[in-house]
């Protein structure tokens, strides 16, 4: 702060200038913090949150409600089995208190409980056939569906400890517990990460063709977080419509990842954050994220309170919560209605964007408006267009989930093999589909597909002649 700006301070009303100089109070604690820690530089705005320190982050808010239903609404609890297995009759013949023997029962009741059996590991033995093709001049054999060529563990089994490790989060070490202790497999590390990546290379098909299903969808959400291959930071890319996922791990975290996953020219409408990779590619019509622009501007309120800060932090909000609520209005009002309110908060919006300002976080802000305004107001014009950037954000969650527990990918084939399989479990989750059915039918049709044997016989076979 300098001098005209602490006399302009100063001639503030009492209870404006309490709180501007509270919040520098705050300011100045949090610096004398960064120097006791050792740091040399601020915490800015547009530091990435992964860059910044876990002891310097503000605590999260409180929980603003009660968890649970509201008054009044009906109960939730577990349905009823549709059937019952088996029928056990409990009956005592002596006392549990005094250990005296009882009579017949006087009255009874029932109780119904779900339970696990006991899981068998169950072991087939196939007897793979070969037949001579005549229009081939060759030998085939059926193919066997029900486990990955070469491979003694089944199909089932992969697929459901690839669930366990790249889906819900479990660390390849626990996912070798869980095997041994309640699934009875005696498996190692090594051979589940080898079954993984074999998996993955038979659903590498239809991998591409959920690229190509993005590619063309009506409405594309996008966003991109940090990761790591053996300890080298790369990106871990989404693009999530309302049925389908696409990940894609890269060291990049330029353009040319947007425009290999979507190609140069979008059809549909790209919803995103401000990140200038999405910007290299054209599409029908792009939404910037609103919640960014409000993290932002808490980001700013934590590092100055001055008076035109205020008047533009309150100006923008407010222009982006009246068109929030015009766009959720949308559906009541009539059209000429809706059309006239549009229209006038267009012509905020380019008033807004024209006004001069001074304050060096507002000229940053209004200077990114700018650039976007063409892709701030879109959701006003398009169904089903949200101004937000949840749904990718969502997105992301499976995924930093894994990376808290295992850290990084080993090999760059390691990461190809968590984008494949994280790729087809998160779409059958959106999908409202079981995800070990879905991945399991993928891979079936995916082995029965494969090219017939090409591999002659040892000796030669010649077809017995038909008898004259």
């Amino acid at each position: 702060m300098n001098r005209a700006q602490a006399l302009a301070l100063l001639e503030l009303p009492r209870e404006q200038a309490v709180t501007a100089i509270l919040a520098l109070a705050e300011k100045a604690e949090r610096w004398d913090q960064l120097q006791a820690q050792g740091a040399t530089t601020p915490i800015s705005p547009t530091t990435p949150s992964g860059m910044q320190p876990v002891y310097l982050k503000p605590r999260s808010r409180r929980r603003a409600k009660k968890p649970g239903r509201k008054a009044g609404h009906p109960g939730a609890h577990r349905p009823a089995p549709t059937h019952i297995d088996a029928r056990v009759e409990d009956k005592l013949t002596h006392c549990p208190d005094c250990h005296s023997k009882v009579g017949p029962s006087i009255r009874t009741h029932t109780r119904i409980i779900e339970e696990i059996p006991p899981v068998v590991p169950e072991v087939t033995e196939h007897t793979v056939h070969g037949h001579w093709c005549a229009t081939c001049r060759k030998i085939v054999t059926a193919p066997v569906t029900e486990a990955l060529p070469h491979s003694t563990l089944g199909i089932r089994f992969v697929v459901y400890t690839a669930w366990l490790h790249y889906f819900v989060g479990v660390s390849v070490g626990n996912c070798v517990k869980i095997a041994h202790a309640s699934l009875g497999f005696p498996v190692s590390a090594g051979g589940l990460t080898l079954a993984w990546a074999n998996l993955a290379a038979y659903l590498e098909g239809s991998y591409d063709a959920l690229r190509q299903t993005i590619r063309t969808s009506a409405v594309l959400h996008a966003d991109e977080t940090g990761w790591r291959i053996n300890g080298v930071t790369c990106w871990l890319w989404a693009f999530a419509t309302r049925n389908h996922c696409y990940y894609l791990i890269d060291p990049h975290r330029s353009s040319s990842i947007v425009k290999a996953a979507l190609g140069t020219l979008f059809p549909g409408i790209l919803i995103t954050d401000f990140w200038g990779a999405y910007n290299a590619i054209k599409a029908l019509a792009k939404q910037k994220c609103y919640f960014h622009l409000f993290t932002e501007l808490r980001k700013v309120d934590k590092l100055t309170a001055v008076p035109p800060w205020r008047r533009f932090r309150k100006k923008l909000a407010r222009l982006l919560k009246d068109a929030v609520r015009l766009g959720e209005a949308r559906a009541t009002m009539k059209p000429r209605c809706y059309a006239r309110r549009k229209a006038h908060l267009h012509r905020r919006l380019d008033q807004f964007i024209a006004t001069p300002w001074d304050e060096p976080h507002a000229k940053r802000l209004i200077k990114r408006l700018r650039r976007h305004r063409h892709e701030m107001l879109t959701f006003l014009d398009h169904d089903g267009v949200s101004p937000y950037n949840n749904h990718a954000e969502q997105q992301m969650r499976v995924a930093v989930h894994t990376r808290k527990v295992s850290q990084q990918n080993r090999s760059t084939q390691g990461a190809k093999t968590h984008a494949i399989l994280l790729s087809h479990f998160r779409t059958a989750d959106l999908q409202k589909l079981n995800p070990l059915d879905y991945v399991m039918a993928l891979a079936k049709t995916a082995i029965a597909a494969r090219p017939a044997r090409t591999d002659k016989p040892k000796t030669q076979i010649t077809p017995l002649k038909r008898a004259a």
